[in-house]
């Protein structure tokens, strides 16, 4: 843009990703770091050939390092703990491979796996990469229409699961969760149950084969050559139009991105003890509790509980200490909890954690009262990092591996090494420091990230690459200040952080809008302060309904929670005359996000009728959600 100065640099500068490549074992070793020549898709390391499950186990054991402790278990639900080192996690997984290899699982297929956050669930994401089969994990709170869906798309082979899930309060039943969405998707594949001692189940044996048992006999298998651009998994990620979006992984770009982060952003090294406290079921469980921990040589700790009440504010500093964590990884929700809790530090202090250097915050924004609040109580770097579920690790970071130690308030830090980062006007042109656009990253992405959408290629390109000619579109609002810090200031689409779930308000809607007795609805983020954000519902009763406002209130609510699952946290509905529209018909989301959270706003120039943000404040105040919040012209 003619007469601005320059943006401030949105790349740490060259990579040289056949270095990094150095990192990790091939069969074929690359000579070629990236083929552009199917732009805008891109092939990262296509003439190397490797397995990643040998990189995260085989070779650690070979470089004789298999008595040190792979992964360790803490379940604070029930109290069991396990240790695996090296040798025994290889020795497992590579049975359960054979087990899924015996029941005609192969390269190329999909598995779905539908599991707990215990062992088994790792042992399982492994073995399919032993096979260079292609996984696909959902987690254990989404509710039998969403699983379904994802069955449809993936086409599993096969489906790993339990007899359930625990939650604080409540024993989950998966496998009437597993009918129901086999049937809804019209599948019919078998099923592998790991039965747990907390809920006894009776297996069918013409669709249902027990984990234990069906193990006893197999046969150890193998890692399997695959070419680097294979799928090594599919992670579904929510979509704005309630669509679940495969995010492809391939598996060389992954296996040397994870493993260059563990250097570059974390400081970690063989040996530590690494902990993301969070589900395999999203992305950060897929890289950095499972592959990235692994492939470094590290301990992952696998931690079955919450930051609070399992059994009190001081869990998670207990498994710091029980275990000597070097590095901790979680989302702000979890610390902001634990503050609510604890407000003193007094189970902090109580906590022996000399051996933690460094505390990770990412997948919802991190508040500066919470992150000056926790380092204060640790004493050690507090790291608020940016990154997505179709980037695969940290795009945005302070990088402690690389020396680097200013943070700014506000902001995730600087672009990683390897991802050119622009904040961009309309036109497309590079803003200037201190303006604000869409953020993006210039093409080629590195590797690690996405490389398409699963049998979509034509909505990945419509998605992430059609806004800004050269560019993946992150979906995110956001500006870099003068010293090169990136700023992020909410989506541009309808995807909101719940507790650093990210969770789509238009799938919320199409779940509202299904009720008969709705005309029209609209669901946007209310600030949280202990989850990030929640969704609050609008309604519209039709004329005629059969029912009063209160009992379709307590009927969305009912809906939303099995048709999305309790992870939606939807809790709030309210009833209005009308919703605020523009005369052409767009409803004003963004105003109505403002009288929420009881913030000012202006009513936009081209509304049909200001009478209807009247009605949804009034709404809001009756119902008890909101204060009155007041428009620029009320407080002027």
């Amino acid at each position: 843009m003619a007469g601005h100065p320059p943006q401030p640099s949105g790349v740490s500068g060259p990579h040289d990703w056949l270095a990094a490549a150095d990192l990790i074992d091939w069969s074929a070793v690359p000579r070629i770091d990236v083929d552009t020549g199917d732009a805008p898709f891109c092939r990262w390391f296509p003439d190397g050939r490797l397995n990643t499950c040998h990189n995260a186990l085989d070779r650690h054991v070979q470089a004789g390092r298999g008595d040190v402790a792979a992964l360790i278990f803490d379940s604070a639900m029930t109290g069991e703990r396990r240790r695996y080192s090296y040798a025994e996690l290889r020795d497992e997984v590579a049975r359960v491979a054979g087990m899924l290899r015996g029941m005609g699982v192969g390269k190329g297929d999909r598995v779905l796996i539908y599991m707990p956050l215990a062992p088994e669930a790792v042992m399982a994401m492994l073995a399919c990469a032993r096979l260079g089969a292609v996984h696909s994990v959902v987690f254990g709170g989404f509710a039998a229409p969403e699983l379904a869906k994802r069955i449809v798309d993936a086409q599993p082979v096969i489906i790993v699961t339990a007899s359930c899930g625990l939650e604080p309060a409540r024993v989950v039943e998966y496998l009437p969760i597993i009918a129901q969405a086999q049937a809804i998707a019209g599948s019919a594949v078998p099923r592998i149950v790991l039965r747990r001692p907390q809920h006894a189940v009776t297996l069918d044996p013409a669709g249902e084969h027990d984990w234990h048992a069906s193990l006893k006999n197999a046969q150890p298998a193998d890692p399997v050559d695959v070419a680097a651009t294979d799928p090594l998994y599919i992670l579904y990620t929510s979509g704005t139009t309630g669509t679940p979006k495969g995010v492809v992984r391939d598996n060389g770009g992954h296996a040397v991105a994870l493993a260059k982060s563990m250097q570059t952003v974390y400081g970690a090294r063989a040996g530590d003890v690494f902990w993301a406290a969070s589900d395999i079921g999203w992305v950060v469980g897929h890289s950095y509790i499972v592959y990235a921990p692994l492939l470094t040589g590290c301990t992952t700790v696998l931690y079955e509980g919450k930051p609070v009440g399992t059994p009190d504010a001081g869990a998670f500093w207990r498994v710091v200490r029980d275990y000597g964590v070097n590095i901790l990884f979680t989302a702000p929700t979890a610390i902001r909890a634990i503050r609510r809790e604890d407000p003193e530090g007094s189970h902090i202090a109580a906590a022996d954690m000399e051996g933690l250097r460094a505390l990770f915050l990412a997948g919802e924004r991190a508040d500066p009262d919470t992150l000056q609040w926790i380092e204060r109580q640790l004493g050690v770097p507090v790291i608020d990092h940016w990154w997505q579920t179709e980037l695969g690790w940290p795009a945005i970071a302070t990088c402690l591996g690389l020396g680097e130690r200013e943070t700014r308030q506000g902001s995730a830090g600087r672009p990683v090494p390897g991802f050119d980062i622009a904040v961009l006007g309309p036109d497309g042109a590079r803003l200037p420091a201190g303006e604000s656009g869409d953020v993006a990253i210039a093409l080629p992405l590195p590797p690690g990230c996405l490389t398409t959408l699963w049998g979509n290629d034509a909505g990945f390109v419509s998605t992430y690459l059609a806004a800004h000619s050269g560019y993946y579109a992150t979906g995110d609002n956001g500006f870099f200040d003068a010293d090169g810090f990136l700023h992020i200031m909410g989506r541009s689409d309808d995807i909101i952080n719940v507790a650093g779930h990210r969770l789509s308000t238009g799938a919320m809607e199409q779940v509202v809008a299904a009720h008969p007795d709705i005309a029209e609805c609209a669901v946007v983020a209310a600030a949280d302060p202990l989850k990030g954000h929640r969704p609050v519902g609008f309604f519209v009763l039709r004329a005629g309904a059969e029912h009063d406002e209160a009992a379709v209130a307590r009927d969305i609510v009912a809906r939303v929670r099995a048709e999305i699952g309790p992870v939606a946290a939807f809790r709030e509905a309210v009833a209005v005359p009308g919703l605020p529209k523009t005369r052409s018909g767009k409803v004003l989301r963004a105003t109505l996000r403002c009288i929420v959270d009881g913030q000012p706003y202006t009513p936009a120039a081209t509304i049909e009728d200001p009478a209807m943000l009247s009605h949804a404040r009034d709404a809001l105040i009756r119902a008890g959600i909101a204060q009155a919040p007041l428009s620029q012209e009320d407080s002027a």
